[in-house]
């Protein structure tokens, strides 16, 4: 009884340092958090569904990167043109309209706003494959932005509330798959594209009319997603919200933005440790995912559709297991008694990767290359899960979807706005030569991924300790 009043007092406590308008004796701990967890049936059907969303997004964003060529061509596009139809046509929108629609999120019905979300960026997808001007794909791709910009800080919100913490890991790994088999089908659907340009490029279809190939495929990517957006809102049930702000009435007190600021800052020595490590790590990792096939081409005279094949098969069979292990890793540590157990495991992950990177970018042949390859979607995979169930276990319901929100509008402005142009960068003007793209690789990673690594070994103590009080949330 002692340890339960003590808990109940700290996070009044805590309540009233998050909204000091509120009386002290009006607050109290959240009631939903003595109801009973969701079926673990309910829980991880939702995650399926979830994981469906998240590979139809990143089967988007991956898609392009190798559709790039044939655009060029059929479009009489520019490379410039083709940076800001990738980068800001997308991002751009998505960063604007993200942080409102995670606002939303934190008092709205997810489950309608991620639907209507997928419908949106599905529909937007699918009207590429018709453009037949520059500004017609433009339009398009902000279409894909706004509707992805509903998906990541509501599903998060909504997997804390279906999970205990120390399933939350596992549960976010398996969500990853989606991000796995969408990166997997990208190259392999981008590599039979180039496949199928060296020979017919033209197709015709009822009601549409004559089409390149590369349009097929964004009509054959955005469609489906149809599907999974009436799955998301005709089969997923809205979770009870956990750990939420109460009076003494039982009524759930809402928290202003200038409030949800203030928690941030207030709390910012927890939060930027991972603010912070994924800003440097992102930057390599989207470089990777532009400039890789490049690499292999310009070092080993790889065909880009030989190398899309590979690396998908590769992502599809490897990653998956790292996702889970990662998941297992976090699992073992919350069990064991480490509050930083999240943090700790992605620590060791940057740590380990930093070789692994290495070793790809400056490999002697394709075989060590693509063994390195390997390594790193499996280690890298640790991540996912558990750096993103450590920011739901120290944010408040009331502000997870936002703070969210925050988090990958670092993950997409950081990484598709300097990612891209960091490698070319170095390449250039350090070595002089567009062949040595692989050593502009290692210098991206020798400087940037050293640094991840120490923000999070900074963070941890820290982290491990707003883990502990937050314990009265779950």
């Amino acid at each position: 009884m002692g340890g339960v009043k003590k808990g109940a007092g700290a996070r009044r406590a805590q309540v009233i340092d998050i909204i000091p308008e509120i009386e002290a004796d009006a607050v109290q701990p959240a009631a939903a958090s003595a109801e009973a967890w969701p079926s673990p049936a309910r829980a991880w059907y939702a995650i399926f569904v979830f994981a469906l969303a998240l590979m139809m997004n990143f089967l988007d964003r991956g898609i392009v990167g190798l559709l790039v060529h044939p655009m060029e061509i059929d479009l009489h596009l520019s490379d410039t043109q083709i940076g800001l139809i990738s980068g800001v046509a997308y991002i751009v929108f998505y960063a604007a309209i993200g942080l409102p629609i995670a606002r939303f999120a934190d008092v709205g019905v997810r489950r309608s706003i991620v639907s209507i979300g997928i419908a949106v960026w599905s529909i937007a997808t699918a009207l590429c494959g018709l453009a037949t001007r520059y500004w017609q794909l433009f339009l398009c791709r902000m279409g894909v932005g706004a509707g992805e910009a509903c998906n990541g800080p509501p599903v998060f919100s909504m997997i804390s509330d279906l999970f205990p913490r120390d399933k939350l890991p596992l549960a976010i790994a398996v969500l990853n798959f989606g991000f796995i088999f969408g990166n997997g089908l990208a190259n392999m659907l981008g590599g039979t594209v180039i496949y199928l340009l060296s020979g017919k490029s033209l197709y015709t279809l009822p009601l549409v009319g004559t089409l390149h190939a590369w349009q097929l495929v964004f009509i054959a990517v955005g469609l489906p997603g149809l599907i999974v957006s009436a799955l998301m809102y005709f089969t997923v049930k809205e979770p009870l919200r956990r750990g939420r702000i109460a009076r003494a009435d039982g009524a759930h007190v809402g928290v202003p933005v200038r409030e949800v600021v203030r928690f941030y800052f207030a709390n910012f020595r927890t939060y930027w440790p991972m603010f912070a490590a994924l800003g440097f790590n992102i930057i390599p990792a989207v470089g990777l995912i532009i400039w890789g096939p490049e690499y292999f081409r310009r070092s080993f005279g790889m065909p880009t559709a030989q190398f899309a094949f590979t690396a998908g098969i590769i992502t599809m069979v490897v990653a998956p297991f790292g996702a889970i292990f990662g998941g297992w890793l976090a699992g073992h540590f919350q069990r064991a008694g480490h509050d930083d157990a999240n943090l700790r495991v992605v620590f060791i992950a940057f740590l380990l990767n930093i070789f692994g990177l290495l070793g790809f970018t400056l490999a002697p042949t394709p075989l060590i290359a693509f063994a390195c390859f390997a390594y790193i979607q499996f280690v890298a995979m640790w991540v996912p899960g558990p750096f993103n169930a450590a920011l739901q276990v120290v944010t408040p319901n009331e502000m997870r979807s936002q703070i969210t929100a925050l988090f990958l509008f670092t993950f997409n402005i950081i990484g598709y706005g300097l990612g891209p142009s960091s490698v070319p960068w170095v390449t250039n003007h350090i070595f002089h030569n567009p062949a040595l793209i692989g050593r502009g690789f290692a210098v991206v990673i020798g400087v940037l991924c050293p640094l991840s690594t120490l923000c999070i070994l900074l963070g941890m103590k820290e982290y491990g300790r707003a883990a502990a009080r937050s314990r009265q949330w779950a």
